[in-house]
């Protein structure tokens, strides 16, 4: 493990060392807890970022592939009509 130099907020502090002493852990188990959370909950943030933006740019190029076929279903029907 790594040792690191962090200054926190005071109340932040306080509190940190509340909770983690009523849920019987040492501060930094819960320093690391508390991070170790925070980090998945940001990678999800930017997972659901770039899966919106990624659904955009599908959505965009399946409205113009629909938009082809349509068109060529049309010429298709208007061959069809042509050769009645």
């Amino acid at each position: 493990m790594k040792r690191i130099s962090v200054r926190l907020r005071e109340l932040v502090l306080t509190e940190t060392e509340k909770l983690a002493k009523i849920l019987h852990e040492n501060r930094n188990s819960y320093i690391n807890q508390a991070l170790d959370a925070y980090n998945k909950q940001q990678k999800r943030l930017l997972m659901a970022g770039r899966l919106k933006r990624e659904s955009v740019l599908v959505a965009t190029d399946s409205m113009h592939t629909l938009g082809e076929f349509e068109q060529s279903d049309n010429k298709i029907d208007a061959d069809l009509r042509g050769m009645v």
